[in-house]
């Protein structure tokens, strides 16, 4: 772990894996000392926010870099299910690359039960780790100027499911209604860090 100032208000903790991040997020958001406002995972790092005016640099500095990583199995996590219809566009493609199949993608899809690393590209965006390896399969060579909302797609070792219309370069095998960002709901994504997905054909 390497820790670095962010401001006057953060740190940034910076790991070896996206396993180590998980882990150390896991145990660091269990027990949120007084003036730590918000806990950020990325591919490599942990963004650590407090409010100065409850407590000091040294005081998290501290409790970041001695507070021991916990295990995925060492805890029970929010689990949500997501609906999806598996009729992606590049589904017979992924099925290809894999040599899974269409039918075999969508089994390993649904089989493994995903954990959301990290948030990011747009608002209710979760990249969902820890699926099944063979589903490790490239981004498109060409992206998309526009992928319609709901979306579910493949790129690497992650799955995610587009929340709106935006560009995109994943590899689309289906479609879920889930409701992914509503500002007006407390918290406003549904799929938040640390957390587990299953996907469901239907």
């Amino acid at each position: 772990m390497r820790i670095l100032r962010a401001g006057d208000s953060a740190l940034l903790a910076e790991f070896d894996s996206l396993d180590d991040v998980l882990a150390h997020f896991r145990a660091l958001d269990r027990e949120r000392p007084r003036g730590v406002v918000d806990l950020v995972p990325a591919a490599r790092t942990l963004l650590v926010c407090f409010d100065p005016s409850e407590t000091g640099l040294q005081v998290v500095h501290k409790w970041v870099t001695t507070t021991a990583p916990v295990s995925g199995d060492d805890i029970d996590v929010e689990e949500v299910t997501l609906e999806v219809r598996y009729d992606g566009t590049d589904l017979e493609e992924v099925g290809e690359l894999t040599g899974l199949g269409a039918d075999g993608v969508i089994a390993a899809h649904t089989g493994s039960l995903w954990t959301v690393a990290f948030g990011g590209f747009a608002p209710g965006f979760a990249y969902l780790t820890g699926g099944d390896s063979r589903l490790h399969v490239p981004r498109r060579s060409s992206p998309r100027t526009s992928v319609p909302s709901g979306a579910v797609g493949l790129a690497g070792e992650f799955s995610g499911v587009y929340p709106r219309k935006s560009p995109g370069g994943w590899q689309l095998i289906g479609t879920s209604d889930a409701p992914l960002w509503q500002p007006d709901r407390a918290p406003a994504a549904l799929l938040r860090p640390g957390c587990a997905v299953r996907f469901v054909a239907i």
